[in-house]
């Protein structure tokens, strides 16, 4: 999934590359750890630009 030219993961995806469970990756973008984009259907997706920054040990905007 696309939005303009950001690639949008799942909180599967995002949980694969974290090597934690799904509901792991809910809680983070629930405590404001990694922001998230809802879907029209309520689904949570992530850039996967801040993802790979965050696996990378980069600040983001959503991280102090």
């Amino acid at each position: 999934m696309e939005r303009g030219s950001e690639r949008l993961l799942t909180p599967g995806e995002v949980a694969s590359l974290f090597r934690v469970d799904p509901k792991t990756v809910t809680r983070w973008a629930a405590s404001g750890r990694i922001s998230s984009i809802r879907t029209p259907g309520g689904h949570r997706r992530f850039r996967e630009s801040e993802v790979r920054a965050l696996l990378h040990g980069e600040p983001t905007e959503s991280t102090p």
